[in-house]
């Protein structure tokens, strides 16, 4: 193993511990939400191994995240609030979005004024 991987695992790692803590979610939190260990959440982390596409999958649902947009908010260092937002919103159903919709109005009513 070459120090590029090492350091793209720890870029990875540094990626995932700031999205978790976006969240105000602990490590265990993590573990529990992705039904990974919060030994796996750990080790991903610190950038101690290249974790599977299962792994990434689980670890991209307990964040409430599409695959694609980790990775997108990795490659481009941060994340894009409407892809955020689109994926929160995939995981709902149809009622529990039009609730949301007529939410957002309302906060959105109150930012104009």
């Amino acid at each position: 193993m070459n120090t590029t991987d090492n350091e793209f695992r720890q870029d990875f790692g540094s990626h995932v511990r700031s999205l978790r803590k976006a969240r105000n979610m602990t490590q265990e939190g993590l573990a529990e939400s992705s039904g990974l260990s919060a030994d796996t959440i750990r080790r991903l982390e610190k950038g101690n191994f290249s974790p599977s596409l299962d792994t990434l999958r689980k670890l991209s649902q307990g964040m409430t995240l599409s695959l694609s947009t980790l990775f997108a908010a990795f490659e481009f260092g941060e994340l894009d609030p409407s892809r955020e937002l689109q994926d929160l919103l995939r995981g709902l159903e149809t009622q529990e979005v039009r609730q949301m919709l007529r939410v957002l109005q309302v906060l959105l009513d109150c930012l104009k004024g």
